[in-house]
């Protein structure tokens, strides 16, 4: 054809809270391969763990149909920039200092958030959730939206939102227990305990883990702050666990010996995105297609209505909890659980005073 249409929303958009890179499929052996891409979206904000702002969601969804329509693109890898994080969800700021008590904005913001959860589950392209560090609350579930994940094994998943105030109704509620079962999941969703990459691997929640420390003499090591003995004392298992005591203490001094080198996750995403490049493409998103209606199934039916909870809880928990989280100490950013139980069983009302008299300072 002498001139093909294109398809994009936005044709030539500039981004800003975002970083897209167009990189050359590479072989098996590195090399590269002329006329196929992959499509790297970076979530850039490094300074608060890649938590997304209004503007990065809507970047994200722009930058997902253009790798729908981007014809020469194999596959999508949705990352962070970064050694520390790939995502800890919302930015707690800008929830706290504008979102907070205004339920009809949040619920606007919300419309953004379930399209771009929804733009990764109908993405024309296989997409790959190179986790570079932390993949908390709505990191977790977008990360969870995408087809595979390969991990640091420095990384760390969970879950945050009854800690601060909110619930896990970005996808978690709705698609954790496909990975990890019933069980596994009302824990990690109620008492957002996280777990390594290593328990995230085993458990079925990602594909596979690399090593990211690097000594001095150029080898890996795993990360030494996580358990690698079967079961514990009771017969429960251990794997993965995080270590405590003298152990976490000896963990952090191997720790500091090495460096971060994210060099054998690219190669490993490169790799993936290779292997998907030897499969017939439309049968290949065909099979994502079936295979991802598993988890718009649970989506589809419960995103708005949890769109209008989360919006209204703004007025209550969510405000208490995002500003306990954003103007308290470091150490202390959490409320005093008890006592707020204590005071609400005693039919105390939600008021601006009572929030104010809650966050920690």
């Amino acid at each position: 054809m002498d001139q093909l249409k294109n398809h994009e929303l936005v044709e030539g958009y500039e981004y800003k809270d975002i970083i897209v890179e167009k990189r050359p499929l590479l072989d098996g052996k590195g090399n590269e391969i002329a006329g196929l891409c992959n499509h790297w979206i970076f979530l850039n904000n490094p300074a608060q763990f890649n938590s997304y702002t209004t503007t990065a969601v809507k970047e994200v969804i722009l930058a997902f149909r253009a790798a729908s329509c981007d014809r020469s693109c194999v596959a999508v890898v949705f990352t962070a920039i970064g050694d520390k994080a790939f995502c800890t969800g919302g930015n707690t700021k800008e929830y706290a200092e504008y979102y907070s008590g205004n339920p009809q904005e949040y619920k606007q913001y919300m419309r953004l958030f379930n399209d771009m959860v929804t733009n990764i589950l109908i993405c024309d392209k296989p997409v790959i959730n190179r986790v570079n560090g932390m993949r908390i609350a709505g990191g977790q579930e977008i990360g969870m939206a995408c087809d595979f994940t390969i991990a640091s094994d420095l990384a760390r998943f969970g879950q945050a939102g009854p800690k601060h105030g909110s619930a896990p109704e970005g996808g978690s509620t709705d698609f954790l227990h496909l990975f990890v079962g019933a069980s596994r999941t009302v824990e990690s969703l109620t008492l957002c305990n996280h777990w390594s990459a290593h328990t995230a691997v085993r458990i079925g929640l990602i594909n596979k883990i690399v090593p990211a420390l690097k000594q001095a003499d150029g080898t890996f090591i795993q990360n030494p702050m996580v358990s690698l003995r079967e079961y514990d004392d009771w017969g429960n298992p251990a794997y993965g666990e995080f270590k405590t005591g003298a152990e976490k203490e000896a963990g952090k001094a191997a720790m500091a010996e090495c460096t971060v080198d994210l060099s054998l996750l690219d190669r490993e995403v490169n790799r993936l995105a290779y292997d998907l490049a030897l499969t017939m493409p439309d049968c290949t998103v065909k099979t994502l297609e079936s295979f991802r209606k598993k988890k718009l199934e649970h989506w589809q039916q419960n995103s708005e209505t949890n769109r209008s909870w989360l919006a209204l809880n703004m007025m209550t928990e969510a405000k208490l909890g995002f500003r306990a989280f954003n103007e308290g100490p470091k150490g202390n950013r959490e409320v005093d659980f008890i006592r707020l139980r204590t005071e609400l069983a005693q039919g105390r009302p939600w008021t601006e005073a009572m929030i104010e008299e809650f966050i920690p300072r």
